[in-house]
């Protein structure tokens, strides 16, 4: 852990081995105190089984060293395995102590995602009827899906520092996450083929039924449901991948690699993984709707004349100017916010994990300029600047 991100496995190059590693559930592993000095009193031994303390009435926590010592904190999250509340609060405080890096950050990619749905669609204006939506999706998804490789690159960077409480513009986030972005663009490629082809592969029956001009609805909708369950076994996949991005950037590992670090790391925590992700997207959709509703029904009384018209005149009704305008302003603000959340929360997952299983904890005090751990926990940090990651 010196100059680089280094996130690999203490002390090797390659992912530790499954039967080396604990549990997934069990504690990561602390340093117990160091040794009092040669002729020094011994500590008073600590009351109860594990961290046990002092009796009723004597010393409190920390003054003759009982008690578990404090995790360190130096940056957005203390440094131990994270409950939930600790996990919400680190993407929080990530956007909150390094906003100029994660909002600008997001606001320019969502400007730029905006800007191109807004333009396809104006380019379309509606004459291709209800297949609409769906072509000015397919037009702009090149688009959004750089971008949003870009983005997710260059706030796992921001976030890996903001762990060790280093801030991080921009340029820094760039120039450490570059190297990586065709890797990190090929991993998106390659899971989203997976997942896609998952569900493609469930619902072919029912296309293929539909092509072939059968009209029995019966059959159809048996097919139709055969199609659906091919999406629990798509998020499952998901799920088991979700944290093949960190992996990549910041242990440096290839695309095939890093989707079998993922699958390892998840192992055993599928369900927490799940839920704490798909928390994650609920709040970031109650914040997106929220900020949405308002500017649609600004933009639907702006173009209500043009929608009336639209309507008397028996044609395709498109929407219009005034309400994609409305709703590209909607869409940057609810991005801006929401983009540097998940993206924090999938990082946060991903050094949680590794917490747990390898004792990640101690190395980032190290990175993070605290060598030493005594009685009374882990010492401030050594110098004026912490080390870097």
């Amino acid at each position: 852990m010196t100059d680089t991100p280094g996130w690999a496995s203490p002390s090797s190059s390659e992912p530790p081995r499954e039967d080396a590693r604990p549990p997934a559930d069990a504690p990561a592993a602390v340093p117990g105190p160091s040794a009092p000095p040669q002729g020094a009193p011994a500590a008073p031994p600590a009351w109860g089984s594990g961290y046990g303390g002092p009796p009723p009435g004597g010393p409190q926590y920390g003054q003759y060293g009982w008690g578990a010592p404090p995790s360190p904190k130096p940056g957005i999250i203390p440094l131990r395995p994270l409950g939930l509340g600790e996990l919400l609060d680190g993407a929080a405080s990530t956007i909150r102590k390094h906003w100029r890096t994660t909002l600008g950050l997001s606001l320019g990619v969502a400007v730029l995602q905006q800007a191109a749905a807004t333009a396809t669609e104006l380019s379309i204006d509606g004459d291709t009827g209800n297949l609409t939506p769906v072509l000015t999706t397919l037009a702009s998804l090149p688009v959004s899906l750089l971008l949003g490789v870009v983005a997710s690159a260059l706030l796992t960077m921001v976030v890996s520092r903001a762990i060790l409480g280093q801030s991080a513009t921009i340029r820094d986030a760039w120039r450490d996450a570059r190297p990586r972005l065709f890797q990190m663009l090929g991993l998106t490629l390659l899971t989203a083929l997976i997942g896609g082809g998952i569900v493609l592969l469930g619902f072919a029956p029912m296309i293929g039924y539909v092509i072939a001009g059968a009209d029995e609805p019966a059959i159809a909708a048996l097919l139709f449901v055969v199609g659906l369950l091919s999406l629990p076994v798509a998020v499952w996949i998901w799920i088991q991948l979700s944290l093949a991005a960190p992996a990549l950037m910041l242990e440096k590992q290839g695309v095939l690699t890093a989707l079998s670090r993922s699958r390892r790391l998840v192992r055993g925590s599928w369900w927490r993984l799940f839920g704490i992700n798909l928390l994650s997207q609920v709040l970031a959709g109650i914040v997106a709707g929220m900020i949405s509703v308002p500017f649609t029904i600004i933009g639907v009384v702006l173009g209500f004349d043009d929608l009336a018209g639209q309507a008397d005149s028996g044609g395709v009704v498109s929407l219009p100017p005034a309400l994609l305008i409305t709703t590209a302003i909607a869409g940057v603000i609810s991005a801006t916010l929401t983009i540097p959340f998940t993206a924090s929360i999938g990082v946060l997952l991903y050094v949680d994990q590794r917490i747990r299983r390898e004792a990640l904890d101690i190395e980032l005090a190290r990175a993070a300029g605290l060598p030493e751990y005594g009685g009374t926990g882990w010492s401030d940090p050594a110098g004026p600047t912490a080390a870097r990651l």
